[in-house]
């Protein structure tokens, strides 16, 4: 694991998972995806342990397997995003309803230093109330991430890899946005 990385085609993915596939294991799946990854093209930059987290929201289903990888790849964002949804179906996914527990979830955080489509569209969905989150979900890709700085089973695998990598539109880099959470919610999550 690297405390610094050059961030130059730099793409960070989040991954989850918190229901058993044929592989086995939430972590198996994961360790699957990985792979499959690579096999895609998304050369692997660095990886983070597996944390084991509540479910979000909670009591929505069985605890998570989270962890986060940076990958490099000379590949729009968009394009990164449409090989983790092929990735996600080959390995079983499917999308009932939002929030719904899933055999393998993987999340494209952020793209170098990419705010998509914009700031004020990225300050909309980031902004937007709970229990509208759960309802809707933006019709093009947002990035970086809408939700990344209030969520620990995102920041704690990526504190891992990518401290230092700095939010565009907040100005927080990973670690500051790890710290600012409630600790009650850090203390959740626990290295597998």
């Amino acid at each position: 694991m690297h405390n610094t990385i050059d961030s130059t085609g730099l793409h960070l993915i989040a991954l989850g998972a918190n229901l058993p596939t044929e592989r086995g294991t939430p972590q198996d799946t994961l360790e699957a995806a990985v792979i499959a990854l690579g096999a895609a093209g998304l050369a692997l930059a660095a990886r983070s342990p597996w944390y084991a987290t509540p479910a979000f929201p909670a009591g929505s289903g069985p605890d998570f397997v989270n962890g986060a990888v940076a990958v490099r790849a000379a590949l729009a964002p968009e394009r990164v995003l449409a090989v983790l949804h092929d990735v996600e179906a080959r390995l079983g996914r499917e999308r009932p309803h939002r929030w719904a527990p899933r055999v393998c979830d993987l999340d494209l955080i952020a793209s170098d230093g990419a705010v998509l489509p914009d700031a004020e569209t990225w300050r909309h969905w980031a902004g937007l109330p709970p229990e509208r989150q759960q309802a809707e979900a933006p019709g093009a890709l947002v990035l970086p991430h809408p939700r990344l700085q209030e969520r620990g089973f995102v920041l704690r695998p990526l504190a891992d890899i990518a401290p230092g990598w700095r939010h565009p539109v907040l100005g927080r880099t990973v670690r500051e946005m790890l710290e600012a959470l409630p600790a009650d919610e850090i203390a959740t999550i626990r290295q597998i």
